[in-house]
């Protein structure tokens, strides 16, 4: 069998879907991650 994934990159978090051949939604995963804001200034 025939699956697709599709990879969706956030602001906050990727995710991975996985699908199979005929449509049917077969798994999510989604990861959080830190976000960093460099202060004005630095350099």
């Amino acid at each position: 069998m025939r699956y697709i994934v599709s990879l969706d990159q956030g602001t906050t978090s990727s995710r991975a879907i996985l699908i199979n051949q005929n449509g049917k939604l077969i798994d999510i995963k989604q990861k959080s991650f830190l976000k960093f804001f460099p202060k004005t200034g630095m350099g």
